[in-house]
């Protein structure tokens, strides 16, 4: 039987870098010594208060269908949370509840390209943005962050890759993979080039409770950006609730009438106990936000410090998140192959940061939201992989 040729966007080029991930998975499973630094899912517990707040619903018959845009306390929670980022007042008709930053992100670009549209992507970028875009027939193009400048965006590339069919501009901030948190100065060049060019942003803010310096500042707050700012976001990273699949879009609101349709044919409305859950959560929810920034800030610098005694092994300072990137290429050009050879060899599991983008190729993703006993000692196997596989001369 035949597919249709949608399923034909639904990988990306760096879809075998994830075939440590599962390995590693199933090997722990099995009870084997292995320490995983290849996934981005906090090791914290959902905090207490957030699962009474589900169960309480639960109980309370909170098990029926709901509004499709979600619920108006938690849109309004949404909508206060980014006001205080961007700088101005944002309703909750601007904000539409769906399954996960990752599902708003997809339903988000539906509504907004299509076939013959290019979409600028700072690259690296998160891996699923190619697929995401892929899906709407538009064509994905990669405008390289330099490693000579930390992953930065280069203002002039960008403004010299904007075409007459470029749509808009896509961007993870602070970034997965790299940790860099865009600044003043690249938000204000970026909104320049939106706003003269008529096109849109789409900006991944998942990780912005997790800024370790300084005040976040969100691109919708950049003069006459508002109404060309799509900010996708959720409760995943900054609340321990991967699991919990809610998400938020926040954009103009003819979007949201878009966005609403668009959950009636692919979601039907969040589960309302889920947004019970997290409308306590970014409510009631910011001492455990600041625990969670303060822990990720305390093992960056630990992996560093380790890091630091590796055998040519340099490494990015992130700004924000839970990943750090190490440059493997005095080891091997080929930073997949590294991270098979250090898993088999220690098994400790990292991820190809090529799978992000080709700027990044030769470098690995490290990520640090495991406790810090493990951490610490995976950065130890690291450092000796590196010192031993540098005596035998084995580089590469």
């Amino acid at each position: 039987m035949k597919f249709a040729s949608f399923v034909d966007s639904l990988g990306g080029d760096g879809a075998e870098a994830w075939a440590i991930l599962t390995e590693s998975r199933e090997a722990q499973a099995r009870g084997e010594d292995v320490i995983i630094l290849s996934i981005g899912d906090p090791d914290f517990e959902t905090p207490t208060f957030v699962v009474d707040a589900a169960i309480e619903a639960l109980r309370a018959g909170d098990t029926h269908y709901t509004e499709l845009e979600g619920r108006s306390t938690l849109r309004s929670a949404i909508a206060n949370k980014m006001s205080l980022t961007s700088g101005v007042e944002i309703g909750s008709d601007r904000v539409t509840v769906l399954a996960g930053t990752q599902n708003a992100f997809y339903s988000v670009c539906r509504c907004l390209f299509g076939q013959g549209d290019e979409v600028i992507v700072l690259d690296p970028a998160y891996v699923t943005y190619e697929a995401a875009i892929a899906s709407t027939g538009a064509t994905q193009v990669r405008v390289r962050q330099p490693v000579e400048s930390g992953f930065r965006p280069d203002v002039d590339v960008l403004a010299a890759s904007i075409t007459s069919t470029t749509r808009g501009i896509v961007f993870s901030n602070p970034s997965n993979p790299t940790g860099v948190t865009l600044n003043n100065d690249e938000l204000n060049a970026i909104a320049d080039i939106a706003i003269q060019n008529d096109l849109w942003v789409v900006a991944d803010e998942v990780y912005s409770d997790l800024v370790f310096d300084g005040v976040y500042r969100s691109i919708a707050g950049v003069h006459g950006m508002l109404e060309r700012t799509v900010t996708v976001s959720g409760v995943s990273k900054s609340y321990a609730m991967t699991g919990w699949r809610c998400g938020w879009a926040v954009g103009p609101p003819a979007l949201t009438s878009h966005l609403r349709r668009m959950a009636l044919i692919t979601l039907y409305g969040l589960p309302g106990f889920v947004m019970e859950a997290a409308n306590v959560a970014l409510r009631e929810g910011s001492e455990e936000v600041e625990l969670a920034r303060e822990t990720y800030r305390r093992r960056r610098d630990l992996v560093l410090g380790i890091l630091a005694e590796a055998r040519n092994l340099p490494t990015l300072v992130p700004e924000a998140g839970m990943f750090l990137m190490a440059d493997v290429r005095a080891h091997n050009d080929d930073a997949n192959l590294f991270a098979w050879d250090l898993y088999r060899s220690t098994g400790v599991s990292v991820l190809d940061a090529g799978a992000f983008g080709a700027t990044s190729r030769g470098w690995v993703r490290i990520s640090y939201g495991i406790d810090e006993v493990q951490l610490t000692e995976a950065c130890r196997r690291i450092v000796k992989f590196t010192r031993e596989e540098s005596a035998t001369g084995s580089l590469r």
